[in-house]
């Protein structure tokens, strides 16, 4: 039997309806699938995750105000740094992903840095998480009553002690919903990366459709992952933000003390 005539044997019909045609695909390139949503993962996860301290670390740059008694040195240090984040912040919110990835990847290794498309993936998640995330970290610490800072002070706590013991743990209570949308958000624009060589879940449905033709049924395979995907992590963070909130069923210890 030659070639032509097996291939056919082994594909559906010509004739055969969406369904026949997503579930030959999803069993054919299982392992492709298997292996694009590990490095879908893989990829928003840890850029993910570095994006957050990244972030915190701009939004408590943001924050953190310059006093008169500060000495001359440490002003310009704190000018310079506050520049340069803001210089960050801007370029990363005002250009697409897909051009950040172009511009990282190619001008790094045009430059004589080649670093792989995943290490490139990840920084431009982390980059692009960073901008974003301290935006909404100051939103988050500006949210805070002031009153909290200025009793940290009064009880000896320096500006920093004050700062990540009482004001950013309140803080990430408040953005904690935000940061899950930022984690679902890049779980779905790894799909950009395409174009840099990341083997994720979109580039790998571009070669199971091209295979046969069929594009569309192999779309439809990488969409129900990244539903699969997304309805599972945002119940986790659902959870986690119930857990941070705590019970609803407490008593304050005023009303206790007035009942006894």
């Amino acid at each position: 039997m030659d070639l032509p005539t097996l291939v056919a044997a082994a594909t559906p019909a010509g004739d055969a309806g969406l369904f026949t045609w997503v579930v030959f695909l999803t069993q054919k390139y299982a392992s492709t699938f298997l292996a694009a949503t590990w490095v879908t993962l893989y990829v928003s996860v840890i850029g993910t995750i570095l994006g957050y301290v990244l972030g915190f670390f701009v939004g408590v740059v943001n924050t953190t105000n310059i006093h008169p008694e500060d000495n001359i040195f440490k002003k310009i240090i704190f000018r310079i740094i506050r520049i340069i984040v803001a210089v960050y912040v801007e370029i990363f919110r005002d250009t697409p992903m897909i051009v950040q990835g172009m511009v990282i990847y190619y001008g790094l290794r045009q430059n004589g840095l080649m670093i792989t498309s995943i290490a490139a993936g990840i920084l431009v998640t982390l980059l692009n998480t960073g901008a974003y995330m301290g935006e909404t970290v100051r939103g988050g610490i500006n949210s805070v009553d002031p009153g909290q800072e200025e009793g940290a002070l009064a009880m000896g706590m320096s500006h920093v002690k004050a700062m990540f013991y009482v004001i950013v743990p309140q803080a990430l209570k408040n953005i904690f919903p935000e940061m899950g949308n930022t984690f679902l958000n890049n779980l779905k624009m790894t799909s950009v990366l395409n174009v840099i060589g990341v083997s994720e879940l979109f580039l790998s449905a571009k070669t199971a459709g091209g295979s046969y033709y069929k594009y569309f049924e192999a779309y439809i395979v990488i969409a129900i992952i990244y539903l699969v995907l997304c309805f599972v992590f945002n119940r986790i963070f659902l959870w986690a933000e119930k857990k941070m909130a705590g019970r609803s069923d407490y008593e304050l210890a005023t009303e206790y003390l007035e009942n006894e």
